[in-house]
């Protein structure tokens, strides 16, 4: 395999159901899901619960998942309510507060769900948490010979395959239909609004831009910061207008990369919320990052991307739409990799190199205007 790899794989066929669904319709009325993780896996849920929405048209479709996903579930159709999970000993994504456990395992009894459905992975921990929930019928993943609330309605726990189509598999235990494997991410006027008050001079670059990403939560994820600013100086020679996004933890990384360049960008890290964020995105004519959640956030916008993998699982976690995403990758045999620091040399982000993320990029950019907005 070349040291930088180009993963170009068509989507998976929908799912056609042929068996009568487990539970009618009229047997859920109240309807619960449990994912519990940060937003690119929240992102890759969404096809599975508008397909529970589609099936289960009259239930109330209540969303346990981290406190951060709040404001996310009010914006998703077909949610109806938000249950925060204060997190669990043993699953990594939060610090669990334990004494908030009682009261939530309280609020989920107390919402008598007709069905629970578990898309917080493979079950070893999730399962039992969600079996005491008290819902009349629990679905999800199990590992198999590990603790299995209701057999006839659960998957066995995929080891392959793309994650939105991992999660799909749960329909077809429920016997329901799944409905594709499109992204959302609900923006409205007020969010592009409110994004326009936030630009330097009070209006986005003229001619168009690119956003480059040089965040990651992991810093084994993150390829270097000297690297983008390569490819930010190469895009601006072309004459394109580059402009810094992520969070405000994330300042640090873009200092180095403005440090790095000879061109001058557009420096928002850390100046927008989610939703201002996707509008950025949204706005712009192409996204340059790390594997991380704002690439699901352009996949669900049809913004066009260019995203380095360092680490991921890219047959799990890469965009479905191959043409308006590239990823660039490097094999090696530690992949995935869940460590915070490469405990080697970083082999994998050193293998892509600029020039190879530079001419990927200029290549999208030349397909032209891809989606109005």
């Amino acid at each position: 395999m070349p040291a930088a790899a180009s993963l170009q794989r068509a989507a998976t066929p929908g799912f056609m159901r042929t068996a009568a669904p487990a539970l009618d319709a009229g047997e859920v009325s109240r309807l619960g899901v449990f994912r519990a993780l940060m937003l690119g896996d929240m992102l890759c849920a969404v096809p599975t619960l508008r397909a529970l929405r589609a099936a289960y048209p009259q239930a109330r479709l209540t969303l346990i998942g981290l406190p951060w996903a709040r404001e996310l579930a009010r914006r998703l159709p077909g949610v109806d309510d938000f249950l925060a999970f204060p997190g669990f000993p043993g699953l990594p994504e939060a610090t669990p507060q334990l004494q908030a456990l009682p009261q939530f395992l309280k609020d989920a009894q107390q919402r008598r769900f007709d069905l629970l459905v578990q898309l917080h992975g493979s079950g070893e921990l999730s399962n039992p948490i969600a079996a005491c929930c008290g819902a009349r019928h629990l679905a999800g993943f199990v590992t198999p010979g590990r603790y299995c609330p209701e057999p006839a309605l659960f998957a066995p726990w995929p080891q392959a395959g793309h994650e939105i189509e991992r999660l799909q598999q749960v329909l077809d235990a429920l016997g329901l239909p799944r409905t594709g494997s499109a992204l959302e991410f609900p923006l409205c006027d007020a969010d592009r609004t409110s994004l326009s008050q936030r630009w330097p001079d009070g209006q986005a670059p003229r001619g168009g831009y690119v956003c480059l990403h040089p965040g990651a939560q992991l810093r084994s994820r993150r390829w270097p910061a000297r690297r983008f600013a390569a490819v930010a100086d190469r895009l601006a020679a072309h004459g394109w207008a580059v402009v810094l996004t992520g969070t405000e933890g994330e300042r640090g990384i873009g200092a180095e990369v403005q440090a790095a360049m000879s061109h001058r960008c557009i420096d928002m890290m850390g100046r927008t919320n989610l939703w201002e964020l996707g509008a950025l995105v949204e706005g712009a004519a192409l996204l340059v990052c790390n594997d991380t959640s704002v690439s699901h956030i352009a996949a669900a916008l049809g913004t066009r991307s260019v995203v380095v993998s360092c680490g991921a699982d890219v047959s799990r976690w890469a965009p479905l739409d191959r043409d308006r995403h590239h990823v660039l990758w490097h094999d090696l045999h530690c992949r995935p990799c869940a460590h915070e620091i490469c405990p080697t040399a970083h082999e994998c982000a050193r293998a892509v190199t600029p020039e190879q993320v530079a001419q990927a990029a200029l290549l999208q950019l030349a397909c032209g205007v891809t989606h109005v907005h």
